[in-house]
Order: C-alpha cells, then sequence, then structure tokens
C-alpha cells in the first residue's frame, strides 16, 4: 500500500510541475504550450524540448477537456488521455523529487 501511496504522491507532484510550467509559459508568451519543438537554433529547439517534457500532462489533459467539452470526443478519449497524463505525471515527479532531493541532501 505505501508504493501505491508513493506512486500518487509522485504523480500530484508531477502534475503541479507540469501545470506551473504550462501556466508560466503561457503568462509570459501569452499563448498556450503546444508540443512543438522550435528548430530554428539548438537552444530553442532544447528549451522547446525540455518545456514539452515536462508540461506534457499538463498539454494532454487540456486538449483532452476542451476536446470532450468542444468536440464531443467520446469518454473513453478523456478516460485514455487521463491515464497517458497520470503516467507522464509520475515519470516528471519522480525526477522532480530526485532532484529536489539531490540538491537538499
Amino acid at each position: 500500500m505505501s508504493e501505491l501511496a508513493l506512486a500518487v504522491y509522485l504523480g500530484c507532484a508531477g502534475f503541479v510541475i507540469s501545470g506551473i510550467v504550462g501556466s508560466f509559459y503561457q503568462l509570459v508568451t501569452g499563448e498556450p504550450l503546444r508540443f512543438a519543438i522550435s528548430v530554428e537554433t539548438w537552444i530553442k529547439g532544447l528549451l522547446s524540448f525540455v518545456l514539452c517534457v515536462f508540461a506534457g500532462p499538463f498539454i494532454i489533459m487540456r486538449n483532452a477537456i476542451r476536446g470532450r467539452r468542444i468536440e464531443q470526443r467520446p469518454l473513453g478519449w478523456l478516460v485514455a488521455s487521463s491515464t497517458i497524463a497520470g503516467m507522464w505525471s509520475v515519470c516528471s515527479g519522480i525526477m522532480v523529487v530526485h532532484a529536489a532531493l539531490t540538491i537538499l541532501l
């Protein structure tokens, strides 16, 4: 049971980081973050890749909820998107918590 609680905690941490990154990007640029990697320079490409990696669950859930509301997509689409975003959040949470523990300890 403790492993499940840890996975839920890491998933929540990953989704919070995802939301913070996505919202901060929208605050700075004025447009929502999308799965698009800039190839103008290698620095922009690397930065957009890192943004997509950490904000991926937020982008998926925003698009899934929008698709369900506006485009009337089936409920299965929302469930599948939520599952993908949840697993991605756990992976992001592992990276963020590991980095935080490495810095603090």
